[in-house]
């Protein structure tokens, strides 16, 4: 449910900040907007000036004499602004036979179209670049001064390319490393070289591999690829009536060891309960300031009742931004993203990367924007920022039935100063959307089996 509830949440965030993008562009320009849609089918319930607030679907006979019909359809999987004269994803060529209308879209002039066109990924680059110039300014840009790997679990993706529980990052391709973010930095968003090649101090030794392209296009897709070390086990729920309550332990609460043997992470905690169960375990607990004793015996299914994570206890600093520069960092921010998603596109378009390892569909959407969420607002705000910043790319692709395939038509016929005929603009659409449904089955395919 909760997979399905931030999915949800998220995609209607992104929908409407594009859609409000294209209507808001419209009303500019004088264009009738008949249609503002949160998803797609079936209309649930909607408001509009002629009707007011209504259940299922408008009657054929409404007229809605140029008012616009807000609504929220069965399928959570996009949305759509219908702007009256344009061939787009509803298909409506009713007005194909009539005179055109001045508030009609194919009545307007060639940048005018333009504008409209391009305005939902204009509304989504503003999103990406407000999130990441807020996220700077208000709170500052959050450095984590380590550079140590935690657990690694053996099963682990993170294992396979070669890192080991409490690696200590040395480089990567030669240059030097200093805290979190330019271990992410340097394995993702640095272009330099596809294969890294890491050093890091392991057990008082240095060590040196290389991560193949492959590998890293995997880990890629992977919201917490290297688990973070300096962290313990950090108690962010409790069950009523659970073992847990019943010694003690508060939400909040940091374990610190168990039965004297001390904590690496949530992991080891998870572990240790579950092989445990209907034995009593000591606890050392850090609660605010204060060390607290307690014990806690699982039940007999190996469980104690309570929601765990790791929280790092490391040293931490913080780059503070004037909003000038806030603004300036976003867009920085913003600029890396691209390049990163252009390169491991053209790397798909050069068959050096498999296409699940590049793109991500809806369950893949859901289980980050779950995790991230989970992780507090700020990271979910980041994740929605960069997955943002992918629907403006996705969009200004020229291909039918996106915003840069009409981009294209548009710019064709302003050139050639006719207008495509109807007909053809169907055919367009329609082979579009089939090759665009045929990807998006065969990514979520890779989703589901990826899981």
């Amino acid at each position: 449910m909760d997979y399905i509830i931030y999915f949800i949440l998220t995609i209607s965030i992104l929908v409407f900040v594009h859609e409000l993008g294209h209507f808001l562009a419209a009303r500019i320009c004088k264009m009738r907007t008949d249609v503002f849609a949160i998803g797609f089918g079936k209309r649930l319930f909607g408001w509009n000036k002629i009707n007011g607030f209504t259940l299922g679907n408008l009657s054929p006979e409404v007229d809605l004499q140029g008012h616009t019909d807000y609504r929220i359809s069965m399928l959570p999987l996009g949305g759509y602004v219908k702007i009256a004269g344009m061939v787009d994803e509803s298909f409506d060529t009713d007005f194909a036979n009539k005179k055109p209308e001045p508030y009609e879209f194919r009545a307007k002039p060639t940048y005018q179209k333009l504008f409209v066109i391009s305005a939902g990924v204009l509304m989504n680059l503003v999103l990406t670049i407000s999130i990441f110039s807020g996220i700077n300014y208000f709170q500052g840009k959050q450095v984590i001064k380590t550079t140590t790997i935690g657990v690694v679990d053996e099963k682990s993706l993170a294992f396979d390319a070669g890192f080991r529980t409490g690696d200590k990052i040395i480089s990567i391709n030669d240059n030097q490393i200093s805290d979190w973010q330019t271990i992410f930095t340097s394995l993702f968003l640095d272009e330099s070289s596809a294969t890294k090649n890491i050093k890091v101090q392991r057990a008082n030794s240095d060590t040196s591999f290389a991560i193949p392209e492959t590998v890293l296009g995997k880990a890629s897709q992977e919201s917490f690829f290297l688990p973070i070390g300096n962290v313990k086990p950090f108690i962010s729920g409790i069950i009523e009536d659970s073992p847990a309550n019943d010694a003690g332990i508060k939400a909040g609460d940091i374990f610190l060891s168990i039965n004297n043997n001390e904590l690496a992470g949530s992991a080891e905690v998870i572990e240790i309960i579950s092989a445990n169960s209907n034995v009593e375990l000591a606890l050392t607990i850090l609660r605010g300031k204060d060390t607290v004793k307690t014990a806690v015996t699982p039940g007999l299914d190996g469980k104690i009742g309570i929601s765990i994570k790791d929280n790092y206890m490391g040293p931490i600093e913080f780059e503070e931004y004037s909003l000038i520069a806030s603004i300036s960092s976003g867009l920085g921010d913003m600029v890396q993203y691209v390049s990163v998603t252009f390169e491991y596109m053209g790397r798909v378009f050069l068959g050096k990367l498999e296409v699940s390892q590049a793109f991500g569909g809806p369950v893949k959407i859901a289980q980050i924007a779950t995790e991230s969420a989970d992780m507090g607002i700020l990271p979910y705000l980041r994740f929605l920022a960069v997955l943002s910043l992918s629907l403006a790319i996705l969009n200004i692709l020229p291909f039918p039935v996106l915003d840069g395939g009409h981009f294209v038509i548009i710019l064709l016929e302003g050139i050639f100063r006719r207008e495509i005929p109807i007909k053809v603009k169907i055919a367009i659409q329609n082979a579009g959307f089939v090759i665009l449904m045929i990807l998006t089955a065969f990514i979520l395919y890779n989703d589901i089996i990826n899981l």
